[in-house]
């Protein structure tokens, strides 16, 4: 059933007749349009919302006081008015149309998702009034996500963690408002309605919305009253709201602090920063930072050190540079610096008056660095709409490294500080702050990595170094083999998963060689002549997520995510990457201050490139004492990716078994088409053939295309799209696959349906029907019995967990139960002459039933796999199970032994058909049970 959404009513009065964005059109006494209306609403809520329906409220009753309500010079909007808009203001109550929200008191600074509202203009109208504009547009009000997701970038790729299918809802209420507001006064007032639990919620909406403003007139503020009598269900409290204003802005107290040279005491940053690129603007690169992590001075135990101000020991740990307005071309900006406890640098969303920073600065070009006045915000904990900027003692400083090292990879460094005396109470210790990206900063020819730890590390790598290895070949510095995920795992067995990417080979940065693009082959042919052209100076980024039972050791709780900078020496003629490494460790206690533990030594083997199942592997441990509080034991870590040629190798490979795939699908149905040829050309033959036979093989062909044969086809799509990404081949082929596998199904059901007919068309054949009944039951105990066997087996290897029956050539993996069974029902189909064996056997039948393109083309088919997969498994160096198309172990029995026993029965079988449509069905049985009184006489079919 279709429903169809009615046209809409009517136009409303002329206060509404421009607004389109939305409304929630209501009547009690009609449930049945209200029901069909929101079904619309909810289907396309742009195309539906419409404030048509809502009823008329006078705006001088409530709005005259506030602005004088004015005449429309006309019916068209006008352009000429300045961008009354506010995007992810701040609101406190409201919990009766939005819902009980998440307490929010002073420094809290772990909140994930708060709740914001939005007051879009949609139309602005002259009025007869000077200086007053008729506007309409809509407030909606958002609370908190309660789900959550991470989105982390990693130095390799972009890792984005889905959420749920279905989201947890977001509580929203939206209002449909209308209203003048006064370019003198900056006041703004607007009344309207929206939608509170399917009833009518009456508001008006005043705001001091001024047309300029400095940094401390900045703040736009004001409520949203109901217009219920306080007994009415839909009455709310008033909401609070304040914002920013992005329009009309004068800086000022940077002109000042610059004249006054309040930014010269840190000028001895300018000779390290590197300054911008040209065209590239200040706001860019700090966007590109994220998020800042603060490191707070050492007599924080004394002095305040919480720049929000107040003595308190809960202090932030991250500062987020969130835009107001768009970076002015000669350098301005300005920001709202949030302040949390979260490394998520996630997008940004509303801000928390209570602990945010306004600020303004300017970059300075000559000088290399960014300056920033901030201000607090004072007195909203009770109203937000009696909120206010002071304070704007707050100068913070950015300047941007031209060099890296081990011990600061920071893209953005700088300072924080108070321009106020210590004896002052908003006084607070100077904080620094540093980009916590530790990756690749893009920027060639700019920034330059230093390494500082080469002669240590020749001190602890000088045996490993020293290892003459074999005439092998090794991944070259250069090569993007030197990057690998990786599984890391303590000494109790638990594991976490992590990546490692160098970050700098030689003078240059790893990702912005341009031979990374296309160098499968880059390698170093090793010899014992070879120079130290091989040997490369490199840093690296190690990163690992882990879980809360992991335990790292030592005496301070590490993150979930761990870091670790490295840097070292690659010797590519033994493969051998030796480093030491530096991570943070985070003190909780006061002074908090974040410090680094460079006592850990990183080796790394990687494996000749060509080696089948080469992983790269290494260890990394401490070098303090086990009385240390920072010694951690000792963790081995493997490689879960593959190297460049391997995936090239692997890739060719799957081109191959598609093709494959595709010759085998056609070669049966070729077959099939032979074998109806044949019955044709001899219908007598028809009721000769096992009919059992013919249902194992339709059979065959119809479960993948019942059961999501893409699953089959592919037995983790996603895992290979991860791997391939999305590849148009590939999908193209599948379709291929699946309209082939239609064809040779419908043949074979053909064939099946012209046998069952030629032996129902009569009563002459009730002999083959017996036949295939014993065929049945000495058949179906045996698959049955088989299919124990593999139920037995299976449940055997898990309980003991034995790995040497294996599979499959490569590794082995446990299957599930369902995954056995479907491995033999393949084995089943491999024997899919057995039936049609038994039959002749009962039958004694010596004519050519089965072509023999049909049967030994069939069994060619069902045994090509096998062979090939003996030649994948001398020939392929690639470990991974994800990628099989062709000879998949999930859908036969796979290795050696099978395919040698499954390819010998398959022959074996063949002969015995031949022998007995040529000598009879029991010619390889002892003489005393050849003769039978039940040796079937072809009998002549009326073709009419």
């Amino acid at each position: 059933m279709q429903t169809v959404c009615a046209p809409a009513p009517a136009p409303a009065p002329a206060l509404f007749q421009k607004s389109t964005l939305g409304s929630f059109p209501i009547n009690p006494s009609q449930t049945k349009l209200l029901l069909i209306y929101l079904i619309c609403v909810v289907n396309n809520i742009p195309s539906t919302i419409s404030s048509a329906q809502f009823p008329r409220i006078p705006y001088s009753k409530y709005c005259n006081d506030v602005v004088l309500e004015s005449p429309s010079l006309n019916t068209n909007p006008t352009t000429e008015y300045p961008p009354l808009q506010l995007d992810n203001a701040f609101y406190s109550g409201g919990d009766k149309i939005i819902g009980q929200q998440q307490q929010n008191p002073q420094f809290n600074f772990n909140s994930n998702s708060r709740k914001s509202v939005s007051i879009h203009i949609r139309n602005v109208y002259k009025t007869e009034s000077n200086g007053v504009y008729k506007v309409d547009g809509v407030v909606t009000f958002r609370g908190s996500n309660i789900s959550k997701f991470n989105l982390t970038r990693r130095g390799l790729r972009l890792v984005n963690y889905r959420p749920p299918r279905i989201p947890v809802p977001r509580r929203e209420a939206m209002f449909i408002l209308s209203g003048f507001w006064s370019l003198a006064s900056g006041k703004l007032c607007m009344v309207g309605s929206g939608l509170n639990y399917l009833r009518y919620v009456n508001v008006v909406l005043k705001l001091n919305y001024p047309n300029s403003s400095t940094i401390v007139t900045s703040l736009v503020n004001g409520t949203m009253e109901s217009l219920e009598p306080k007994s009415d269900l839909t009455y709310f409290d008033p909401i609070s709201i304040l914002g920013v204003s992005p329009m009309g802005y004068d800086y000022t107290l940077i002109d000042v602090e610059n004249e006054r040279g309040g930014f010269d005491v840190y000028d001895g940053m300018g000779n390290l920063s590197r300054g911008l690129e040209p065209g590239r603007k200040i706001c860019s690169v700090i966007r590109s930072a994220g998020r800042f992590e603060l490191v707070f001075a050492n007599d924080c135990g004394v002095a305040n050190c919480n720049p929000l101000g107040g003595f308190s020991e809960l202090l932030p740990g991250f500062m987020t540079f969130n835009e107001v307005d768009d970076c002015k071309e000669d350098g301005r900006v300005r920001y709202l610096l949030e302040f949390s406890n979260s490394s998520y640098g996630g997008f940004q969303s509303s801000f928390d008056p209570n602990t945010t920073l306004v600020a303004e600065g300017e970059w300075d070009e000559k000088k290399k660095r960014l300056g920033l006045v901030a201000c607090r915000i004072f007195d909203t904990m009770h109203s937000l709409s009696k909120g206010w900027v002071g304070d704007c003692s707050i100068r913070l400083s950015l300047s941007l490294p031209a060099t890296f090292t081990l011990r600061n990879r920071s893209t953005i460094v700088g300072q924080m500080w108070s321009n106020k005396s210590s004896n002052d109470s908003s006084y607070f210790g100077r904080v620094s702050f540093r980009s916590t990206g530790n990756k690749n900063p893009r920027l060639e020819g700019v920034l330059k990595y230093e390494y500082n730890e080469i002669e240590n590390v020749k001190k602890h790598c000088a045996k490993k170094m020293a290892v003459k290895g074999k005439k092998e070949k090794y991944p070259s510095g250069y090569s993007p083999d030197m990057r690998f995920d990786m599984t890391v795992r303590n000494r109790n067995g638990k594991i976490m998963w992590g990546y490692s990417s160098p970050l700098s080979v030689g003078d240059r940065f790893y990702e912005l060689l341009p031979m990374f693009a296309r160098d499968f082959d880059s390698a170093v042919e090793v010899n014992r002549s070879s120079s130290n052209n091989n040997v490369f100076n490199v840093s690296y980024v190690m990163s690992f997520t882990k879980h809360s039972d992991f335990k790292l050791g030592g005496g301070f709780p590490s993150a979930k995510l761990l870091e670790i900078s490295a840097e070292g020496i690659y010797d590519a003629k033994i493969g051998v990457l030796c480093m030491v490494g530096c991570r943070h460790i985070a003190f909780k206690k006061l002074p908090r201050n974040n410090s680094l533990d460079c006592e850990i030594l990183v080796n790394v083997q990687y494996p000749p490139l060509g080696k089948a199942s080469g992983k790269v592997k290494g260890i990394i441990e401490s070098t303090r004492s086990k009385l240390d509080p920072l010694y951690f034991e000792h963790l081995e870590f493997s490689s879960s990716s593959i190297y460049t040629s391997q995936a090239q190798e692997s890739l060719w490979r799957m081109d191959l078994e598609i093709t494959m795939v595709l010759i085998s699908n056609t070669l049966a149905c070729i077959f099939v088409g032979l074998q109806l040829l044949h019955v044709k050309k001899r219908q007598d033959v028809l009721p000769f053939i096992s009919v059992i036979m013919l249902i194992v093989l339709t059979l065959a062909h119809m479960i993948p295309l019942v059961l999501n044969f893409e699953a089959m086809f592919l037995s983790n799509h996603y895992r290979q799209n991860v791997f391939l990404g999305h590849d148009g081949w590939l999908e193209v082929n599948e379709v291929l696959v699946r309209v082939i596998t239609m064809i040779a199904f419908l043949l074979q059901f053909r064939l099946l349906q012209l046998t069952w007919s030629s032996r129902s068309s009569d009563g002459t054949h009730k002999n083959q029907w017996i036949s295939d009944k014993k065929v049945l039951y000495l058949s179906l105990p045996l698959y049955i019995g088989g299919g124990l066997i593999a139920w037995f087996v299976h449940m055997w290897t898990k309980s003991y967990n034995i790995p040497l029956l294996k599979r499959s050539h490569f590794s082995y993996r446990q299957q599930s139960l369902w995954g056995e069974l479907k491995s033999y029902a393949g084995l089943v189909l491999d024997g899919f002459l057995l039936p049609q064996i038994v039959f002749n056997l009962f039958c004694n039948s010596r004519d050519m039933v089965l072509a023999p393109s049909y049967y030994i083309g069939t069994t060619f088919v069902r045994l090509l796999p096998h062979a090939y997969d003996l030649y994948r498994a001398h020939s392929s160096t690639t470990t991974w199970l994800f990628n099989y198309i062709y000879a998949n172990p999930r859908m036969d029995y796979y290795s050696t032994a099978w395919d040698i026993i499954i390819s010998c029965g398959g022959l074996l079988f063949v002969v015995l058909i031949f022998l007995q449509q040529r000598f009879g069905g029991r010619c390889f049985l002892p003489k005393r049970f050849r003769n039978s009184n039940s040796v079937y006489e072809k009998v002549p079919i009326n073709k009419h």
